[in-house]
């Protein structure tokens, strides 16, 4: 886990789509940037951040957001998400998160992942189908 400080940044970028609207995704009724596509973003450019510094059979998953959705995009709109890790607690990697479509800041909040080794996390979320 040797890189894995504080400090380190990521980042992520997409189009507003027809397909990660609002009305698409089925968490709201209009064709803007849905909060899930841009919570999945930010959540992209933080495990593409730290993917590199971990060892071979290692990823990390999501466990934890605290996101405000600050202004709405409208379909044709280039959103960057960026990430800053803030804190390496154990497994847990600690960020701040933010979105802009433009200069304009439209999310922000932190998110946790935790380090996992694939094969084992996989085998046990198979294992609870029986």
């Amino acid at each position: 886990m040797n890189g894995l400080v504080p400090g380190l940044k990521g980042s992520a970028r997409t189009v507003v789509v027809q397909e990660n609207t609002a009305a698409a995704v089925g968490s709201g009724a209009l064709e803007v940037f849905s909060t899930p596509s841009m919570i999945a973003l930010m959540e992209k450019a933080a495990l593409e951040s730290v993917q590199p510094f971990l060892e071979e059979g290692q990823g990390t998953v999501g466990i934890e957001l605290d996101i405000a959705h600050l202004a709405a995009t409208p379909l044709g709109m280039a959103v960057r998400a960026e990430s800053e890790l803030t804190a390496v607690e154990g497994r847990t990697l600690c960020f701040r998160v933010s979105a802009w479509a433009g200069e304009e800041l439209i999310g922000q909040g932190t998110h946790k992942r935790c380090i996992v080794f694939n094969e084992r996390f996989l085998a046990k979320a198979l294992a609870k189908k029986g």
